[in-house]
């Protein structure tokens, strides 16, 4: 055992369970985790500033909702450090700077355990950054600070002891479980409900109130253009998740029985986009915490709002404004909303996507040499070729590394465009919730149809 797998062991962690779940008790601990997390969510943070944390929710509305965050409780990072450790790893190891094969089990060990560690260890420092920057209040006095700062951290481990919860007795990850039920919230509130986002009662009356009782009290039709955006947005994922590649395969020992093996368009399916979304919002974070008293860092300035009004950050903001003011006649080359802002937040998630999708099909097992040690364990071939992992390689090679490419540009350009029009819950965040629970899906099939045929259970894997 390597001493990084060997640091990793001293941490808390869920332990594996002793045989397999059935479909009831999987669905039952992802139930009582998405339970916890909600309860969570509503505990405030003993000591914040209020005031201090009205103003971080308008900032970091973006953060929040991707991350599966709910500013001011004790959740407040999400998950935050899972992804940023991700991001991190995914990047050094994909770029070979460090030399690990994760398609091996060692290999494995150490990205996990090294994840983990680096999780564990963002959740303490961003923690105590969110508190120095005075995102909560002008923390003066050292027990105050250490005792946020404690919550925040507290917080950020809980997130990840669920999400190793999730991964171990229940369905999917906690990442994917926690955004899609922050977004599907969101949702809710911005769509159909009479309440604004701390809870309170606004009524149709109230532009705080969701984009329907709005629709009802002015007449508008504009006021529908969100609910709309976000029918189109999980129209288009929908159909994109069920386009597929299908190649071709036969039995070995079995003349005259074949099966197709599936390869998605949506390859790395939404891991890209998380990572990209989510080092896009921490840039975003960073130039607002650095800004000083005149507003303003090396990545941009912001104005008393904590808005970001030029520089790098106000071009990773999605140009909301860009369409409005081509209508008006009022866009230009270069600035804010302007022609330049546009290709340049399109070309962030677009190519940042791609990276990303690189890095996640070699680190997660998605390579050609991965999958062919799969479908030669279910013994199938290449019909016309004898039974060898070279030739089913081979024509993998054909198909994966286009899909890795096309699916990491097609989602990240999905999820800019959907940012652009302003949809309910916001685009990114619909884009993700529609993927993962569209996976899910998948993943309850799967086991349903292993529980009804047992035999099937080797195919699957």
């Amino acid at each position: 055992m390597s001493k990084l797998v060997q640091a990793a062991s001293f941490l808390p962690s869920i332990k594996e369970p002793e045989k397999e779940q059935s479909l009831k008790q999987m669905l039952t601990w992802t139930g009582i985790v998405l339970l916890l997390y909600f309860t969570l969510g509503s505990i405030d943070l003993y000591g914040a500033d209020s005031a201090a944390v009205e103003q971080a929710l308008q900032q970091l509305q973006t953060f929040q909702t991707l991350l599966g965050a709910q500013i001011g409780s004790i959740i407040t990072l999400g998950i935050g450090p899972i992804v940023t450790a991700s991001i991190v790893l995914q990047m050094v190891v994909g770029s070979e700077l460090l030399n690990w094969d994760t398609n091996t089990e060692q290999g494995k060990q150490k990205f996990q355990s090294a994840q983990k560690l680096l999780a564990y260890a963002l959740s303490i420092i961003q923690g105590v950054g969110y508190v120095a920057a005075g995102t909560f209040g002008n923390i003066t006095d050292p027990t105050i600070f250490a005792l946020i700062s404690g919550q925040i951290a507290m917080g950020g481990i809980l997130i990840i002891l669920m999400d190793d919860l999730i991964q171990k007795w229940g369905f999917g990850s906690g990442t994917g479980l926690f955004i899609s039920a922050g977004v599907s919230k969101a949702i809710y509130i911005g769509a159909i409900s009479f309440l604004d986002g701390t809870g309170t009662f606004v009524g149709v009356s109230n532009s705080a109130a969701g984009a329907f009782p709005s629709f009802i009290a002015s007449g508008d039709p504009s006021a529908l253009i969100p609910i709309l955006s976000t029918l189109v947005v999980f129209g288009v994922v929908v159909y994109l998740q069920s386009m597929r590649v299908e190649i071709p395969l036969t039995f070995g020992n079995v003349r005259g029985f074949g099966q197709k093996w599936p390869l998605k368009f949506l390859y790395t399916s939404v891991m890209p986009v998380i990572l990209i979304a989510a080092l896009v919002t921490n840039f975003q974070i960073i130039g607002t915490t650095l800004a000083g008293q005149d507003g303003c860092s090396i990545l941009g300035c912001v104005d008393s709002q904590g808005q970001a009004t030029s520089g790098l950050i106000a071009h990773l903001q999605a140009p909301t404004g860009f369409v409005d003011s081509i209508i008006t006649g009022t866009s230009s080359l270069f600035g804010t909303g302007s022609v330049f802002h546009v290709l340049f937040y399109l070309s962030v998630y677009i190519f940042g996507s791609i990276l990303f999708s690189i890095f996640w099909m070699k680190t997660s097992g998605q390579d050609a040499d991965s999958v062919a040690d799969q479908i030669q364990n279910t013994g199938m071939k290449v019909p016309g070729f004898r039974k060898d992992k070279r030739v089913i390689k081979k024509v993998l090679n054909r198909y994966i590394p286009g899909l890795t490419v096309l699916s990491g540009a097609v989602v990240g350009a999905l999820a800019a465009l959907a940012n652009m029009t302003q949809a309910v819950g916001g685009g990114t965040g619909i884009l993700l919730t529609v993927m993962i629970i569209y996976k899910l899906y998948e993943q309850l099939a799967q086991k349903h149809m292993e529980e009804l045929h047992p035999a099937m259970k080797n195919f699957f894997e």
